[in-house]
């Protein structure tokens, strides 16, 4: 068979010519525009526009959902969306919150788009209420705090806020306008995050479906003369890491009236309780796996934002992970029942407490530093339950610690009560 030779310079040639083809199709897919997702935005949103209506042209499902927040008047087993009178369901609230406002007027939080009016009509607002009443209300807030900084935002007055403040919680909260990523919007939640040495910056996707919703459902108080929003992490999210934070500053929201012990109102720590090393928190679940479960709209997948409790749809929340859902309910509820008989046991002691701390302080010669142990240790006790009554879940977030932090309270509530029999026992042995 004759070998066919072909010549170096058509070898050359053909070299240079697929040389110039290859070279030729890197430039041409190098300059073509980066690929992007789902559908062009149809407007630009500014930077923190605080009207969701206006979010809601580029994202209409998102939207749709957000504002069925104000529709799904739902009532679950301890908690959903109606405006339910806690202190009638519960009188003992009004003995524990004593001497403060929420005796008066405590109600259940309702969907998002309720926030404003909510916080409005509530009867714990007086002439002296501070504008950090609104810090976790409104999708003004990201703008203003821009604008004024937080410092000069808390010290007005809340009256003195409120015509500023005319939208509800909703996209500006949570994510960066045009881009949708999902951000940081709460200054005293970054300072709390810096001072535990964590850039939320650097915090994955999944992490920040958990971190956006700590913006608002955490444990804060308000800080000096200009009722400074901060968050008592600095040593650490737990309970006693708290508690530490609070009696190193000297910090008190009252006295109580009864006892005399400086008290402590715990606000929602639902992120401190769940990130507490949960099953779920250490399985990797975020806050809106199961409160802002995915759906469809025919083609289109979303996160649902109508938020709420993840029982009032099960099979969308739970069935994401769990094939049973029946046994899923069904366990929450038995871990939400023994939750509740617990806390409401951890009650009673702590009005036990109190009844007797009053009782002993009546007594011209009880024992003084008895009593003092006494309400430190009511005081003790009651940040406790109440960060468990605060929290939105009873107790499913974290059941483990829930009922560990409970049996706590409940111990130093029984002990602060006999510590006030003790202060008076020298009054009784005088008196035979």
């Amino acid at each position: 068979m004759k070998k066919i030779s072909i010549p170096p310079l058509v070898i050359t040639l053909i070299i240079v010519v697929l040389s110039g083809l290859v070279v030729g199709l890197l430039l041409y897919i190098n300059n073509q525009p980066a690929p992007t997702r789902g559908v062009s935005p149809l407007v630009i949103i500014d930077a923190m526009e605080p009207d969701s209506e206006k979010w809601g042209i580029n994202f209409p499902n998102q939207y749709s959902a957000l504002l069925k927040t104000k529709s799904n008047d739902i009532r679950t087993s301890f908690g959903g969306s109606q405006k339910v009178d806690k202190l009638a369901v519960d009188p003992m609230l009004v003995d524990l919150f004593a001497g403060y406002a929420f005796s008066k007027a405590y109600d259940e939080d309702r969907g998002h788009l309720w926030a404003l009016e909510d916080v409005r009509e509530t009867l714990r607002l007086n002439d002296t209420t501070p504008a950090t009443c609104y810090s976790c209300k409104s999708s003004n807030n990201p703008s203003l705090w821009a604008e004024m900084g937080m410092a000069a935002y808390d010290a007005m007055k809340f009256s003195e806020m409120t015509p500023k403040i005319t939208q509800p919680i909703g996209c500006a909260n949570c994510h960066e306008a045009n881009t949708m990523r999902l951000i940081v919007t709460n200054p005293a939640l970054e300072e709390a995050l810096l001072a535990q040495g964590k850039d939320w910056k650097t915090f994955t996707r999944q992490e920040m479906r958990s971190v956006v919703c700590a913006n608002c459902h955490v444990e804060y108080y308000f800080k000096g003369d200009g009722k400074y929003l901060t968050l008592p992490w600095a040593g650490g999210t737990t309970i006693e890491e708290i508690e530490k934070y609070y009696d190193d500053v000297a910090f008190t929201d009252w006295t109580h009236p009864d006892s005399g012990a400086a008290m402590i109102k715990m606000q929602h720590p639902d992120f401190e309780l769940f990130s507490a090393g949960s099953t779920h928190y250490n399985a990797g679940v975020s806050c809106a796996d199961c409160h802002m479960p995915y759906t469809r709209d025919g083609a289109a997948k979303f996160s649902n934002h109508d938020v709420k409790s993840p029982l009032i749809d099960p099979s969308a929340s739970c069935g994401t992970c769990h094939t049973d859902v029946e046994y899923v309910v069904g366990r929450v509820g038995v871990i939400q029942q023994q939750v509740n008989t617990t806390m409401l046991n951890t009650e009673r002691a702590i009005v036990d407490a109190i009844k007797a701390i009053k009782l002993a302080g009546e007594q011209p010669g009880a024992d003084s530093a008895l009593l003092e142990e006494a309400r430190r240790l009511h005081r003790s006790a009651q940040l406790r339950w109440d960060f468990l009554a605060a929290e939105n879940s009873m107790g499913f977030h974290n059941p483990e610690e829930a009922l560990r932090i409970l049996a706590t309270a409940t111990d130093y509530a029984r002990q602060a009560q006999t510590k006030a029999v003790q202060a008076m026992a020298p009054v009784s042995t005088a008196s035979k």
